[in-house]
Protein backbone atom coordinates (compact mmCIF):
# COMPACT_ATOMS: atom_id res chain seq x y z
CA UNK A 1 0.00 0.00 0.00
CA UNK A 2 1.49 3.42 -0.97
CA UNK A 3 1.32 6.09 1.75
CA UNK A 4 0.05 9.10 0.56
CA UNK A 5 1.96 12.43 1.94
CA UNK A 6 -0.19 15.29 3.01
CA UNK A 7 0.16 18.22 0.65
CA UNK A 8 1.41 21.56 3.08
CA UNK A 9 0.68 24.54 1.44
CA UNK A 10 3.04 27.14 2.96
CA UNK A 11 0.96 30.60 2.22
CA UNK A 12 -1.20 29.66 5.66
CA UNK A 13 0.32 30.96 8.80
CA UNK A 14 -0.80 27.92 10.65
CA UNK A 15 1.40 25.87 8.19
CA UNK A 16 3.87 28.84 9.52
CA UNK A 17 3.84 28.40 13.15
CA UNK A 18 3.67 24.45 12.94
CA UNK A 19 7.51 24.74 11.02
CA UNK A 20 5.89 22.25 8.53
CA UNK A 21 7.27 25.06 5.24
CA UNK A 22 10.99 24.45 4.67
CA UNK A 23 11.74 22.52 7.81
CA UNK A 24 14.72 20.21 7.26
CA UNK A 25 14.20 16.81 8.69
CA UNK A 26 14.14 16.81 12.64
CA UNK A 27 17.56 15.54 14.15
CA UNK A 28 15.68 12.62 16.49
CA UNK A 29 14.21 11.44 13.35
CA UNK A 30 17.79 11.26 11.40
CA UNK A 31 20.36 8.40 12.27
CA UNK A 32 23.22 9.96 14.00
CA UNK A 33 25.82 9.33 10.81
CA UNK A 34 23.22 11.51 8.96
CA UNK A 35 22.66 14.21 11.16
CA UNK A 36 26.70 14.80 11.52
CA UNK A 37 27.84 13.98 8.31
CA UNK A 38 29.16 17.16 7.03
CA UNK A 39 28.43 18.93 10.06
CA UNK A 40 30.34 21.26 12.54
CA UNK A 41 30.09 21.04 16.50
CA UNK A 42 30.85 24.03 18.18
CA UNK A 43 32.50 23.52 21.13
CA UNK A 44 31.94 26.54 23.61
CA UNK A 45 35.04 27.55 25.57
CA UNK A 46 34.10 29.21 29.08
CA UNK A 47 37.72 31.21 29.17
CA UNK A 48 40.03 32.61 27.03
CA UNK A 49 42.65 30.83 24.94
CA UNK A 50 45.71 29.42 26.30
CA UNK A 51 44.93 28.72 29.99
CA UNK A 52 44.32 24.64 31.04
CA UNK A 53 40.23 24.76 29.93
CA UNK A 54 41.47 25.74 26.65
CA UNK A 55 44.20 23.60 26.24
CA UNK A 56 42.18 20.70 27.22
CA UNK A 57 39.42 21.40 24.77
CA UNK A 58 41.63 21.80 22.18
CA UNK A 59 42.82 18.77 22.46
CA UNK A 60 40.03 17.05 22.55
CA UNK A 61 38.41 18.33 19.63
CA UNK A 62 41.09 17.37 17.65
CA UNK A 63 39.86 13.58 17.76
CA UNK A 64 36.42 13.69 19.89
CA UNK A 65 34.64 13.74 15.95
CA UNK A 66 36.28 10.50 14.80
CA UNK A 67 34.03 8.56 17.30
CA UNK A 68 31.17 10.41 16.64
CA UNK A 69 29.62 8.62 13.56
CA UNK A 70 29.61 11.17 10.29
CA UNK A 71 33.18 12.06 11.91
CA UNK A 72 31.98 15.79 12.43
CA UNK A 73 34.41 18.49 12.75
CA UNK A 74 34.88 19.85 16.37
CA UNK A 75 35.06 23.48 16.10
CA UNK A 76 36.55 25.01 19.41
CA UNK A 77 35.18 28.53 20.33
CA UNK A 78 36.51 30.86 23.40
CA UNK A 79 34.27 32.78 24.65
CA UNK A 80 34.97 33.95 28.11
CA UNK A 81 32.98 36.26 30.54
CA UNK A 82 31.76 36.08 34.20
CA UNK A 83 34.30 33.51 35.56
CA UNK A 84 32.77 30.96 31.68
CA UNK A 85 28.73 31.78 33.21
CA UNK A 86 28.17 33.45 29.62
CA UNK A 87 29.05 29.97 28.61
CA UNK A 88 27.11 28.17 30.76
CA UNK A 89 24.16 30.36 30.56
CA UNK A 90 23.98 30.28 26.24
CA UNK A 91 23.97 26.78 26.49
CA UNK A 92 21.31 26.19 29.19
CA UNK A 93 19.08 28.65 27.24
CA UNK A 94 19.82 29.98 23.74
CA UNK A 95 22.09 26.50 22.10
CA UNK A 96 20.25 24.18 19.93
CA UNK A 97 18.89 21.06 21.53
CA UNK A 98 20.39 18.28 18.97
CA UNK A 99 23.91 18.05 19.51
CA UNK A 100 25.29 20.20 17.13
CA UNK A 101 26.80 22.37 20.19
CA UNK A 102 28.48 21.63 23.43
CA UNK A 103 30.43 23.37 25.97
CA UNK A 104 33.17 23.52 28.93
CA UNK A 105 33.04 25.92 31.50
CA UNK A 106 34.07 25.84 35.40
CA UNK A 107 33.61 22.94 37.72
CA UNK A 108 31.83 25.77 39.99
CA UNK A 109 29.56 26.49 38.03
CA UNK A 110 26.78 24.35 39.40
CA UNK A 111 27.39 25.70 42.64
CA UNK A 112 26.20 29.08 42.06
CA UNK A 113 23.30 27.72 40.41
CA UNK A 114 22.68 25.84 43.88
CA UNK A 115 23.52 29.34 45.88
CA UNK A 116 21.16 31.21 44.08
CA UNK A 117 23.48 33.24 41.73
CA UNK A 118 21.19 35.65 39.80
CA UNK A 119 23.84 35.73 36.94
CA UNK A 120 23.66 31.86 36.95
CA UNK A 121 20.72 31.66 34.69
CA UNK A 122 20.72 27.56 34.49
CA UNK A 123 19.99 24.27 36.04
CA UNK A 124 22.81 22.24 36.80
CA UNK A 125 20.46 18.67 37.27
CA UNK A 126 18.79 19.13 33.54
CA UNK A 127 21.85 20.03 31.50
CA UNK A 128 23.17 17.12 29.78
CA UNK A 129 26.72 16.39 31.27
CA UNK A 130 28.55 14.45 28.74
CA UNK A 131 32.28 13.83 31.18
CA UNK A 132 35.38 14.82 32.06
CA UNK A 133 39.06 14.34 30.97
CA UNK A 134 40.54 14.76 34.31
CA UNK A 135 39.21 13.89 38.20
CA UNK A 136 40.91 17.58 39.37
CA UNK A 137 43.13 18.36 42.36
CA UNK A 138 43.73 21.82 42.59
CA UNK A 139 46.36 24.25 44.50
CA UNK A 140 47.00 27.98 45.44
CA UNK A 141 50.20 28.94 43.72
CA UNK A 142 51.87 31.70 44.87
CA UNK A 143 54.86 33.67 43.40
CA UNK A 144 58.61 32.48 44.94
CA UNK A 145 58.86 36.27 46.20
CA UNK A 146 55.98 36.05 49.39
CA UNK A 147 58.06 34.54 52.08
CA UNK A 148 55.93 31.51 53.21
CA UNK A 149 57.97 29.51 55.94
CA UNK A 150 55.08 27.66 57.03
CA UNK A 151 51.60 26.62 56.47
CA UNK A 152 50.64 29.39 59.67
CA UNK A 153 52.29 32.04 57.15
CA UNK A 154 50.10 30.77 54.30
CA UNK A 155 47.19 31.03 56.59
CA UNK A 156 47.97 34.41 58.47
CA UNK A 157 49.94 36.31 55.43
CA UNK A 158 47.94 39.22 53.33
CA UNK A 159 48.26 37.87 50.02
CA UNK A 160 46.96 39.27 46.63
CA UNK A 161 45.38 36.67 44.20
CA UNK A 162 43.95 36.99 40.59
CA UNK A 163 40.35 35.86 39.65
CA UNK A 164 38.50 35.58 36.48
CA UNK A 165 34.84 35.81 38.03
CA UNK A 166 31.80 35.17 39.66
CA UNK A 167 31.53 31.31 39.43
CA UNK A 168 35.16 30.00 39.00
CA UNK A 169 37.50 28.28 41.13
CA UNK A 170 39.64 31.30 41.19
CA UNK A 171 37.08 33.51 43.02
CA UNK A 172 35.43 31.02 44.92
CA UNK A 173 38.18 29.01 46.32
CA UNK A 174 39.99 32.18 47.91
CA UNK A 175 36.81 33.82 49.11
CA UNK A 176 35.67 30.14 50.96
CA UNK A 177 39.33 29.88 52.72
CA UNK A 178 38.93 33.48 53.64
CA UNK A 179 35.43 32.94 55.56
CA UNK A 180 36.20 28.99 56.97
CA UNK A 181 39.87 29.74 57.42
CA UNK A 182 40.37 32.96 58.21
CA UNK A 183 42.95 33.41 55.63
CA UNK A 184 43.90 36.92 54.38
CA UNK A 185 43.04 37.25 50.67
CA UNK A 186 42.56 40.05 48.35
CA UNK A 187 40.92 39.15 44.95
CA UNK A 188 41.74 41.19 42.05
CA UNK A 189 39.14 39.62 39.84
CA UNK A 190 38.21 39.98 35.90
CA UNK A 191 40.86 38.82 33.98
CA UNK A 192 39.81 36.62 30.96
CA UNK A 193 41.26 33.55 31.80
CA UNK A 194 43.94 31.69 33.91
CA UNK A 195 46.77 32.75 31.21
CA UNK A 196 45.68 35.96 31.60
CA UNK A 197 46.12 36.07 35.35
CA UNK A 198 49.13 34.13 34.63
CA UNK A 199 50.46 36.82 33.16
CA UNK A 200 49.82 39.10 35.52
CA UNK A 201 51.40 37.28 38.16
CA UNK A 202 54.46 37.74 36.27
CA UNK A 203 54.11 41.10 36.22
CA UNK A 204 53.26 41.61 39.74
CA UNK A 205 50.05 42.94 39.70
CA UNK A 206 49.06 39.87 41.88
CA UNK A 207 51.24 37.46 43.99
CA UNK A 208 49.39 34.42 43.30
CA UNK A 209 45.83 32.23 42.11
CA UNK A 210 44.16 29.92 44.14
CA UNK A 211 42.40 27.47 42.40
CA UNK A 212 44.70 26.41 39.91
CA UNK A 213 44.20 22.88 38.48
CA UNK A 214 47.53 21.25 39.09
CA UNK A 215 47.05 19.35 35.76
CA UNK A 216 47.23 22.73 34.28
CA UNK A 217 50.24 24.09 36.30
CA UNK A 218 52.56 21.33 35.11
CA UNK A 219 50.85 21.58 31.21
CA UNK A 220 50.78 25.45 30.89
CA UNK A 221 53.58 26.17 33.37
CA UNK A 222 56.06 23.39 34.48
CA UNK A 223 59.25 25.92 34.20
CA UNK A 224 57.47 27.83 37.26
CA UNK A 225 57.96 24.30 39.26
CA UNK A 226 61.19 23.84 37.33
CA UNK A 227 62.92 26.80 38.35
CA UNK A 228 60.92 27.10 41.90
CA UNK A 229 59.20 30.55 40.71
CA UNK A 230 56.35 29.09 42.57
CA UNK A 231 55.07 27.57 45.92
CA UNK A 232 52.63 25.30 46.25
CA UNK A 233 51.53 26.08 50.07
CA UNK A 234 47.95 23.88 49.90
CA UNK A 235 45.92 21.41 47.26
CA UNK A 236 42.31 21.64 47.02
CA UNK A 237 40.68 18.33 46.07
CA UNK A 238 39.00 15.10 48.33
CA UNK A 239 42.22 13.30 48.05
CA UNK A 240 45.94 14.41 47.69
CA UNK A 241 47.16 14.14 44.51
CA UNK A 242 50.21 11.04 44.01
CA UNK A 243 52.74 14.39 43.05
CA UNK A 244 52.56 16.85 46.18
CA UNK A 245 52.36 13.72 48.91
CA UNK A 246 53.75 16.24 51.83
CA UNK A 247 51.67 19.48 50.78
CA UNK A 248 48.63 19.88 53.21
CA UNK A 249 45.12 18.94 52.01
CA UNK A 250 42.59 22.08 52.45
CA UNK A 251 40.33 19.71 54.69
CA UNK A 252 43.29 19.25 56.97
CA UNK A 253 43.31 22.94 57.45
CA UNK A 254 39.59 22.57 58.82
CA UNK A 255 39.46 23.15 62.95
CA UNK A 256 35.82 21.51 63.04
CA UNK A 257 33.48 19.08 61.65
CA UNK A 258 31.50 21.90 60.37
CA UNK A 259 34.10 23.74 58.44
CA UNK A 260 34.52 20.40 56.94
CA UNK A 261 31.52 20.15 55.60
CA UNK A 262 31.28 23.46 54.07
CA UNK A 263 34.29 22.71 52.56
CA UNK A 264 33.17 19.66 51.01
CA UNK A 265 30.25 21.18 49.71
CA UNK A 266 32.42 24.02 48.04
CA UNK A 267 35.11 21.79 46.55
CA UNK A 268 32.87 19.23 45.77
CA UNK A 269 32.84 19.78 41.91
CA UNK A 270 36.66 18.94 42.29
CA UNK A 271 36.10 15.49 40.65
CA UNK A 272 34.47 16.95 37.65
CA UNK A 273 37.61 18.16 36.66
CA UNK A 274 36.88 20.30 33.98
CA UNK A 275 33.57 19.35 32.71
CA UNK A 276 31.77 18.97 29.17
CA UNK A 277 28.06 18.95 28.68
CA UNK A 278 25.10 19.76 26.38
CA UNK A 279 22.06 21.83 26.46
CA UNK A 280 19.02 19.95 28.33
CA UNK A 281 16.47 18.22 26.48
CA UNK A 282 18.56 16.34 24.17
CA UNK A 283 17.01 13.13 22.54
CA UNK A 284 18.28 10.56 24.85
CA UNK A 285 19.45 8.21 22.07
CA UNK A 286 21.87 11.40 20.95
CA UNK A 287 22.69 12.69 24.70
CA UNK A 288 24.39 8.54 24.76
CA UNK A 289 25.97 9.14 21.66
CA UNK A 290 27.80 12.53 22.85
CA UNK A 291 28.54 10.57 26.32
CA UNK A 292 30.00 7.12 24.42
CA UNK A 293 32.03 9.36 22.11
CA UNK A 294 33.52 11.46 24.46
CA UNK A 295 34.67 8.47 26.79
CA UNK A 296 35.74 6.96 23.54
CA UNK A 297 37.98 9.40 22.94
CA UNK A 298 39.35 8.88 26.20
CA UNK A 299 40.75 6.19 25.23
CA UNK A 300 41.92 6.81 21.62
CA UNK A 301 46.15 6.22 21.08
CA UNK A 302 46.16 8.98 19.21
CA UNK A 303 44.65 11.14 21.57
CA UNK A 304 46.18 10.07 24.62
CA UNK A 305 49.45 10.64 22.71
CA UNK A 306 48.57 14.57 21.89
CA UNK A 307 47.80 15.11 25.35
CA UNK A 308 51.00 13.60 26.92
CA UNK A 309 52.55 16.01 24.03
CA UNK A 310 51.19 18.62 25.78
CA UNK A 311 51.46 17.27 29.68
CA UNK A 312 47.64 17.02 29.95
CA UNK A 313 46.69 14.37 32.62
CA UNK A 314 44.34 12.23 31.35
CA UNK A 315 42.31 10.06 34.20
CA UNK A 316 38.72 10.73 32.88
CA UNK A 317 35.07 10.32 34.73
CA UNK A 318 32.07 9.55 32.71
CA UNK A 319 29.01 11.96 32.31
CA UNK A 320 27.08 9.57 34.27
CA UNK A 321 29.46 10.38 37.26
CA UNK A 322 29.24 13.94 36.79
CA UNK A 323 25.40 14.24 36.77
CA UNK A 324 25.49 11.93 40.13
CA UNK A 325 27.66 14.59 41.51
CA UNK A 326 25.65 17.24 40.73
CA UNK A 327 22.72 15.32 41.82
CA UNK A 328 24.31 14.40 45.12
CA UNK A 329 25.51 18.06 45.93
CA UNK A 330 21.74 18.90 45.23
CA UNK A 331 20.62 17.25 47.92
CA UNK A 332 22.92 18.59 50.90
CA UNK A 333 21.27 19.77 53.73
CA UNK A 334 19.97 23.06 53.99
CA UNK A 335 21.97 24.73 56.57
CA UNK A 336 25.21 23.24 55.39
CA UNK A 337 24.39 24.44 51.97
CA UNK A 338 23.30 28.31 53.51
CA UNK A 339 27.01 28.18 55.27
CA UNK A 340 28.46 27.55 52.23
CA UNK A 341 26.61 30.13 49.97
CA UNK A 342 27.92 32.85 52.77
CA UNK A 343 31.27 31.00 52.55
CA UNK A 344 31.35 31.78 49.02
CA UNK A 345 29.46 34.93 48.73
CA UNK A 346 30.54 37.17 52.35
CA UNK A 347 32.63 39.29 50.67
CA UNK A 348 33.79 41.79 53.95
CA UNK A 349 36.46 38.98 54.62
CA UNK A 350 38.00 39.13 51.48
CA UNK A 351 38.61 42.64 49.91
CA UNK A 352 37.51 42.69 45.97
CA UNK A 353 38.82 44.88 43.52
CA UNK A 354 37.79 44.63 39.37
CA UNK A 355 41.07 44.95 36.93
CA UNK A 356 41.07 48.62 36.42
CA UNK A 357 42.06 48.19 32.46
CA UNK A 358 42.12 45.50 30.04
CA UNK A 359 45.19 43.02 31.05
CA UNK A 360 48.48 44.37 29.46
CA UNK A 361 50.46 42.45 27.04
CA UNK A 362 53.38 40.29 27.65
CA UNK A 363 56.12 42.17 25.89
Amino acid sequence: MTRIRPIVHCMGAAAVALGLCGASLPAAAQSPAEFYKDKKVDLLIGYSAGGGYDVYARTIARHWGDHIPGKPQIVPRNKPGAGSLLVTNELFNLSPKDGSVVGTFARGAPLEALFGNPGAKFDPTKLGWLGSANNEVSVCGIWHTVPLASTEDFLTKPIVLGGTGPGADTDLFPMTMNNVLGTKYKLISGYPGGNDINLAIERGEVQGRCGWSWSSVISTRPNWLKDKLIQIPVQIGLQKHPDLPNVPLVFDLAKTPRQRQILEVVFSGQPMGRPYAAPPGLPPERLQLLRDSFMATMKDPAFLADAEKSKLEIDPVSGEDVQNIVAKTFQTPKDIIEAAKEATTRTDKTQIEKIKAEPKKKK
